[in-house]
């Protein structure tokens, strides 16, 4: 079976979904009988994005596609129609829920793409039980041609190795609005503990004290080790992979009440108002106090996401649609 997945999101991104590609992919390759054609277009920066939505996607990967079984898209971009069987992995639609929190012309793709691209998929991967959700409410997609698959962990995030030295709190996120960092900050003061925020830079003017910009994984796993807790109080997410990472590395985590990030937390965070500084810095002090508990928990939970595990769920779909 002859499968081209679309990498793109490597070349835009070193955030979550990029995790998702790389993780995918590696766990993928290799299997007996799946021949997988990686497919990008473009570069970095404003003008391939555009190119990307407005041309390539629309009007030249589906004819790219003619010769495969399958052709997986790892986000919600893709070609409508065309010969070859499609998939798309929807993360989120904060695209159509916060459309404030976004630049313009991923607004303008929400507006005017994403609706019928998803809808002409044969088959949509959505990686929570709540995107699903925000799938068949905000795009009218039928349940049966959903399946949930959720994200792994990367084998560097355990327990095991080095621990960043100091008393801080860790956030890890994009320097963006939705990621609500500005209330995390308030919250570190009234908790009076370090706060430490590993991410790119993104958009909306978003600047925080104790930015330390994007680093590689096995500093960013000592990190998560040696916080006293992880704070991921971000206001709309699709799944929230730092939540998994920090757990796996073994830090108690403090996230959102409500949504995807308590579907993912499964009982073993402690939940928040992330509206409230005050309620985080609660969460804080709790997780502190509840570490004993909290980080076996988590190693539990954590363990239960692995990328050869959604590797298997991916092939399954593609088989059924080949």
């Amino acid at each position: 079976m002859r499968v081209g997945v679309d990498i793109s999101p490597l070349v835009q991104t070193r955030a979550g979904t990029a995790r998702h590609v790389r993780g995918l992919v590696g766990a993928l390759r290799g299997r007996p009988d799946l021949d997988i054609e990686l497919i990008s277009f473009g570069g970095t920066g404003r003008v391939s994005s555009i190119a990307r939505d407005a041309v390539w996607y629309p009007a030249v990967l589906g004819r790219r596609a003619r010769s495969l079984d399958v052709l997986h898209c790892t986000t919600f971009r893709g070609p409508v129609g065309g010969r070859t069987p499609t998939v798309l992995t929807v993360h989120d639609l904060a695209i159509l829920r916060h459309p404030e929190s976004l630049p313009p012309w991923h607004r303008l793709y929400g507006r005017a793409g994403l609706a019928k691209v998803v809808r002409a998929a044969e088959a949509v991967v959505a990686v929570s039980e709540f995107t699903k959700a925000e799938v068949i409410e905000l795009l009218g997609v039928p349940a049966e041609r959903i399946r949930v698959v959720g994200n792994g962990v990367d084998p560097v995030f355990t327990p095991d190795g080095s621990r960043a030295e100091g008393d801080y709190l860790l956030a890890v996120a994009t320097l963006e609005p939705r990621k609500n960092l500005g209330r995390v900050v308030e919250a570190s003061r009234i908790a009076g503990v370090e706060l430490r925020v590993v991410g790119a830079r993104g958009w909306g003017g978003v600047d925080v004290p104790g930015w330390v910009g994007e680093i590689p994984d096995d500093e960013l796993a000592a990190l998560y080790r040696g916080a006293r807790c992880v704070v991921y109080a971000s206001l709309y997410e699709g799944f929230g992979l730092p939540v998994l990472e920090a757990m796996a590395s073994g830090a108690p985590v403090v996230t959102s009440r409500g949504g995807a990030l308590e579907e993912t937390a499964g009982g073993a965070a402690v939940l928040v108002d992330a509206s409230d500084p005050e309620s985080i810095a609660q969460g804080i002090t709790e997780a502190a106090a509840r570490r004993e508990e909290l980080v076996p928990l988590g190693l539990a939970r954590a363990g239960e996401f692995t990328w050869p595990r959604a590797a298997d769920s991916i092939e399954a779909l593609w088989r059924e649609l080949a």
